[in-house]
């Protein structure tokens, strides 16, 4: 398996919105706008690759100096469980920590709070709805 940072507006880009699109939004019948992927250009867009397949994604975003945020986190159906979420996780905190953040932040939703506690994320405040589905803010220090 392949971790690696890729270049918006390219192919392999656009294979990760449809990943994205795929298993974090059309299950809950929601899509991508124009204006939410063209703000994407600023963000580290990551993914895991075997050969071209990509297997997983996530991307980080500056929240302030110090902080940066994990958002869609996305592992292929059938290869949950098989420790690619994990490799992603580690990679992107190597990124975040070789950038100089000290601090990444998500919104998690309920269902994944086991998998990021297990690489020691901590539940932040009080459950809350976020693309109509609940969330909790994580951290963790790095």
């Amino acid at each position: 398996m392949a971790l690696k940072i890729i270049d918006h507006g390219t192919p392999e880009y656009y294979q990760m919105v449809k990943m994205r699109d795929d298993i974090l939004r059309k299950p809950l019948g929601l899509g991508f706008t124009p204006e939410e992927l063209e703000g994407e250009k600023e963000n580290m867009l990551i993914a895991a690759f075997e050969d071209e397949r990509m297997l997983g994604c996530c991307m980080l975003v500056e929240e302030q100096p110090g902080t940066v945020r994990l958002r869609q986190m996305a592992v292929l159906n059938d290869l949950q469980g098989k420790g690619i979420g994990r490799a992603l996780m580690n990679f992107a905190e190597n990124i975040a920590r070789d950038r100089g953040y000290k601090i990444v932040r998500m919104h998690a939703r309920a269902h994944a709070v086991g998998f990021y506690e297990k690489v020691g994320y901590k539940v932040k405040g009080d459950q809350f709805v976020e693309v109509t589905i609940p969330h909790y803010v994580m951290e963790k220090l790095l």
